[in-house]
């Protein structure tokens, strides 16, 4: 994982998307109003600018990360990215 800009700690949560993709604009929206309520950061990343993420998440988008583990694909469930965001 990157940093955020400014030196900042790593996003908490990662959305691998492309352009076109209306998963992504869904899950998008998800990932960012869960992070909002939750005080976490996220950021994204377009996988159509790397043909490694290309091939490895190409049939699988939008593709969410939490703490550089893969989350989810497909479908963002704000409940269930709530509950992996939550302290243990």
């Amino acid at each position: 994982m990157t940093a955020t800009p400014g030196g900042a700690a790593p996003a908490r949560v990662r959305l691998y998307s492309r352009p076109g993709c209306h998963l992504c604009d869904t899950a998008r929206t998800t990932v960012a109003a869960v992070c909002a309520e939750l005080g976490e950061s996220w950021d994204e990343v377009d996988i159509s600018t790397d043909p490694d993420l290309l091939a490895r998440y190409g049939e699988e988008i939008p593709v969410t990360h939490v703490d550089g583990r893969q989350h989810d694909f497909w479908r963002v469930d704000a409940g269930r990215l709530r509950a992996a965001l939550r302290p243990a």
